[in-house]
Order: C-alpha cells, then sequence, then structure tokens
C-alpha cells in the first residue's frame, strides 16, 4: 500500500493555498477598512466573510478532502467581529454607555484593529480548544475517513492545529501592541503616520511575514517528502492504474487473528497489531465469488462465512479503493492453530483493551476499523433512530463482542449511527440544535461500487 500512504501535491499545495487565501483576506479587511470612509468597515467585513465563505461551501460541494479548519476560524472571527462593531454602536447610540471614537466606525478614525485582534484571538482560541469536537472537523472526518489512515492524514491533522495555535498567537501579540500603543502612547486629537504605521501597517507586515513562513516551511516540508519517496505527484495520479485493496478479519468465536509482529514504516518501523489477511488486485472493485475464493485460499478454510464491512475510496486517489471483510470461521480458535499464514488468536477482550489502553501498539487501520465497528454497534445499542436514548439511564454504558458483530443485520457501510453518535439526546441543547437543524437527511454512503 506504498502508493495509498503518498501524500499528494496538489493536496499540499491546496492546504497552503487556503491559509495564504484567508491571511490575504484579514490583510485585505485592514487596507480596505482604512482606505474607505470609515463607515464601510462593516460592509468591507461582511464582504470577507463572503469569500471565506464561499471558499467552505466550494469544499464541501467539491467533496474534496480539504482541510477548512483555518478557513472555518477566520471565518467566524470575521463574522463575531462585525457582530461586535455593529453592536458596540449600537449600545452607544441607545445611550446604554460611552466608547472612545476610536472604536465606533460612525466616527473618524475607526481603528479595526483594536476590536478584530482581540475578537479574532478570543474565537480562535475557542475553537483550537474545541478542534476535536467541532462539527467541520467531525463531517470532514467522516467525508475523508480513509486519509486519516495516511501519512497525508497525520500531516495536515497535524498542520492545521499547528496554524490555528499561530494565528492565535499572532492576534494575541497583535493585541496587545495595538492596545499598549492606544492606551500609552496614542493621542485622540489626532492621527500622524507613526499611528498608522502600529494600527494598519504592522498589522499587514505581521500577517505577511507569517505568509513568507509558512511558504518556507511548506517547502521544506515538501522537500523532505519528496527525498523519503513520500510524495505522488498528479501526472503520477493520472498514470496509476485502477486498485482495490481488500482487509480481512478472520474471527472465530470471541476472537481474531492478527499479526503481533507486523512491521510498519508509517509508525517508524514498529511491530504493530494488524491482520495479516491483506492484498491488491489492479482492478476497480473484486466480484463477490472471487473475494471468497481469494480468503478461502489465503485461510486454508472453505466453510467459513464472508460478510462485508465497508468500503471507501481514497478521497484523493479515485482509482484507490479498499475494501472491508469479515470472515466467521465455525467452531473454536483452538481447531485452527495451523493457519498458513503468521499471526496468532487473540481474545476480542484482549483486542479492545489495547485499543482502550495502548492504541499505539496497533496499525492506523486497524484503529479506524475498531472505531467504526464500536461506534456503530453501541451507538445502535444506546439510541434509537432519532437520537433519542432507548432508556433513561444516562449511565448505561453497554459493551459488545464478535458474536454480536457476527449476528448485527446492522449494515456498517452506512454512516447513519456514525452520525447519530455525532448528534444525540446527550448533546448540549439537543432539542435546541435540532429545532434549528431541521429533518436530519439519513442516507447510505455508498461510494463505491461492490
Amino acid at each position: 500500500m506504498d502508493d495509498f500512504q503518498k501524500v499528494n501535491t496538489l493536496q499540499l499545495y491546496s492546504f497552503w493555498k487556503n491559509l495564504s487565501i484567508g491571511l490575504l483576506v484579514i490583510i485585505a479587511i485592514m487596507a480596505i477598512s482604512h482606505i474607505l470612509p470609515f463607515y464601510a468597515a462593516p460592509i468591507v467585513a461582511i464582504l470577507a466573510a463572503g469569500v471565506l465563505y464561499s471558499m467552505i461551501y466550494n469544499s464541501r460541494v467539491s467533496q474534496n478532502s480539504q482541510c477548512m479548519i483555518v478557513i472555518h476560524s477566520l471565518l467566524y472571527s470575521v463574522i463575531n467581529y462585525t457582530v461586535v462593531v455593529i453592536l458596540l454602536n449600537v449600545l452607544v447610540l441607545m445611550n446604554i454607555f460611552t466608547l472612545p471614537d476610536d472604536l465606533l466606525f460612525m466616527n473618524e478614525p475607526f481603528l479595526p484593529s483594536l476590536i478584530l485582534d482581540p475578537v479574532a484571538f478570543l474565537t480562535i482560541g475557542i475553537i483550537y480548544l474545541r478542534r476535536n469536537s467541532i462539527s467541520v472537523c467531525r463531517n470532514c472526518k467522516l467525508k475523508a475517513e480513509g486519509l486519516y489512515e495516511r501519512r497525508s492524514g497525520k500531516i495536515f491533522r497535524y498542520e492545521s492545529h499547528y496554524q490555528l495555535k499561530n494565528l492565535m498567537m499572532l492576534f494575541g501579540a497583535m493585541s496587545v501592541i495595538v492596545w499598549a500603543y492606544y492606551h500609552f502612547v496614542y493621542i485622540e486629537l489626532s492621527i500622524n503616520s507613526r499611528d498608522y504605521y502600529v494600527f494598519a501597517w504592522l498589522y499587514i507586515i505581521c500577517f505577511v511575514l507569517d505568509e513568507i513562513y509558512f511558504i518556507y516551511r511548506y517547502y521544506n516540508l515538501y522537500l523532505d517528502l519528496k527525498e523519503s519517496d513520500e510524495i505522488i505527484s498528479q501526472d503520477q495520479i493520472q498514470d496509476m492504474t485502477a486498485q482495490t485493496y481488500l482487509r480481512f478479519y478472520v474471527i472465530c468465536d470471541n476472537s481474531i487473528f492478527l499479526d503481533a509482529h507486523y512491521v510498519d514504516k508509517n509508525q517508524s518501523f514498529r511491530e504493530v497489531f494488524n491482520t495479516p489477511f491483506m492484498t491488491r488486485r489492479a482492478v476497480n472493485g473484486i466480484p463477490l465469488p472471487e473475494v471468497r475464493t481469494i480468503i478461502r485460499r489465503m485461510t486454508g478454510v472453505n466453510d467459513g462465512e464472508l460478510r462485508f464491512f465497508f468500503g471507501r475510496r481514497s478521497p484523493d486517489l479515485n482509482n484507490i479503493s479498499i475494501l472491508r471483510y469479515f470472515y466467521f470461521l465455525p467452531g473454536h480458535p483452538d481447531d485452527y492453530k495451523e493457519m498458513p499464514i503468521e499471526g496468532e488468536w487473540i481474545d476480542f477482550e484482549e483486542v479492545k483493551r489495547i485499543y482502550s489502553r495502548t492504541p499505539g501498539r496497533m496499525n492506523a487501520s486497524l484503529i479506524g476499523d475498531i472505531s467504526r465497528l464500536a461506534t456503530i454497534i453501541l451507538t445502535e445499542k444506546i439510541f434509537n433512530e432519532e437520537g433519542k436514548r432507548k432508556n433513561g439511564i444516562k449511565s448505561y454504558n453497554p459493551s459488545f463482542n464478535l458474536h454480536d458483530v457476527r449476528n448485527s443485520p446492522l449494515d456498517f457501510q452506512d454512516d447513519k449511527w456514525i452520525k447519530i453518535s455525532m448528534f444525540n439526546s446527550d448533546t448540549r441543547f439537543y432539542s435546541i440544535k435540532k429545532f434549528f437543524r431541521g429533518k436530519p437527511k439519513v442516507s447510505s454512503q455508498r461510494d463505491i461500487e461492490l
């Protein structure tokens, strides 16, 4: 699966481009707000928010696997800035309290950085702290599930969080600088060239320098990946033949057959647990009879029960897909001590213990598959299809085993129960959020031909 693990050059470029456009939008807000009449500042911010939203919408429509959390955070920063600016002016007009004229866009000069910097700092800080639970990240992981098993997914996850932290620190530093200057140096009677430099040009220069830093950072990242042969170009993608990878989970009773000494180069060449039953075919999709023949030959057992688990196409390598299957063997694991492939029978309770306590001992694909399996089965046990608990005991914490998997009528290809696990009656303010969301559209995600 070497090609599957490589980083797409277009995806890496798009990741940098999104950050660059986001920074450019913030620079434009600051520059244009000082060029146009002071009362146009909210209009400039609204137009900037429209640009950022169009980027998120286009990414959603195109079904690509770009990480948009930075654009998402900048969009909310600009929206919150606009709301705060307008709200402050309304409250002052209503004589609820008074503020310096420099904070009101109905007066000249209006200094937007005094409001934009702290608002953006707080907004991005909250998003950074909630980065694993906000909807844009959950939906992205659901849409680009296979990406997170790969080297590229780990890179983009780390870099997106790094970008958020960088922006938070940048806005925080600028907040301290502009407010310290405003409080100790600035004279409200007039605004001179030094004031413009601090409130506008210093701001723009810092963001331009930040952009240059990320250009240098991602160019070096590209060189490192290219040197280690972890980059795949668009030309290579176009020339790549269709490939279908098969992963089988061989199960007997409540035990699963795993290789505890699988060497994973994406995990520093450490030995990890993984299924040893993997193969690849240079075709687009494999008929079920052929799949059955493959697993029978690999296990040497002809009377097992084959069941489809789930499959996905690679979000950025459209001609590569991965199919997962269960192969249930009759009898007891002791009946199959001499398997024709290296590995051992491991009780599923031990697998769950390793998964919960030391997941680093498992291959990333195995972790992802167990997570999906557990999420679907446990969510269906706890909630109904409307997301409400089947019983009123919130402390109810069911478990499951491989017998439940074998006997379950659930469609593990369907994302319905995963979506319910993300949004259900245990969610804070569930009723209010459900009212605004409306009736959810529940549909199976069948993005490959089986």
